[in-house]
């Protein structure tokens, strides 16, 4: 018989540490798997059940899917060490203007505006345009956690202040949910060991007719006690 198990996807730049440590603390018992998934079949390795949930950017398409968003990072541009954007420490979208720039084709910057002049041919993979930056054919605009993972000493980025925030979401599939998937998003949301879904959920409200009962029986109780007789009074001998 094969032990529970939960196994995290989470794409490139993505930072389970944190919820991973907690995950091991509460339950050693119960292996956390984590797994790296590209960008482009992240939802998808959802939906088929390879991975329990996991770690994307919701510029993806996540139909049929629960999405939390969790965070925002930073949009930036990658640049050469040698690039005269480097003179300052952050750049706008108007630095970009004249500017060639990469859009591979697991680009996940939603910013339908962007700046820059569009190059025509497409790398594959953000590394793969990592590499034509440092040949220095573009420039390459990602989330900043991009950036830091394809880290190289000839490379380095600027935030972009006006470019629009790349969320970060924590999604799993619509519907019931396992009692693993539900402990794993209560860590994620905060909440304490011990306490359950149900803790954290307000009281459902009354009915009508359950507040006309209450009152009824509130008002049956205080006409009891205004009615309670008192000592009796003896009569005259």
């Amino acid at each position: 018989m094969t032990s529970p198990s939960l196994t995290l996807g989470y794409v490139p730049g993505g930072t389970p540490a944190k919820w991973a440590r907690i995950w091991t603390e509460r339950h050693p018992e119960l292996p956390l798997h984590l797994r790296v998934v590209t960008a482009a079949d992240a939802a998808n390795e959802v939906r088929a059940g390879t991975v329990d949930a996991a770690l994307l950017r919701p510029t993806a398409d996540t139909s049929g899917l629960a999405v939390i968003p969790l965070y925002e990072e930073t949009t930036v541009a990658v640049v050469p060490t040698d690039h005269l954007l480097t003179a300052v420490d952050e750049i706008t979208a108007a630095d970009l203007d004249d500017e060639p720039v990469l859009h591979p084709l697991d680009d996940v910057v939603a910013w339908s505006d962007a700046p820059g002049t569009a190059i025509e041919h497409r790398p594959e993979t953000t590394g793969d345009a990592i590499e034509l930056v440092a040949a220095g054919l573009g420039v390459l605009i990602v989330p900043q956690s991009l950036a830091r993972l394809h880290h190289r000493k000839d490379l380095t980025y600027r935030p972009i202040t006006d470019a629009p925030a790349c969320p970060m979401a924590l999604v799993f599939r619509e519907g019931e949910q396992s009692a693993l998937v539900e402990e794993f998003v209560g860590i994620v949301r905060g909440r304490k060991p011990g306490s359950s879904r149900a803790q954290t959920e307000p009281a459902p409200k009354r009915t009508a007719r359950e507040k006309t009962l209450a009152k009824q029986a509130a008002r049956a109780a205080a006409g009891k006690i205004a009615r309670k007789p008192g000592p009796t009074k003896r009569g005259r001998r």
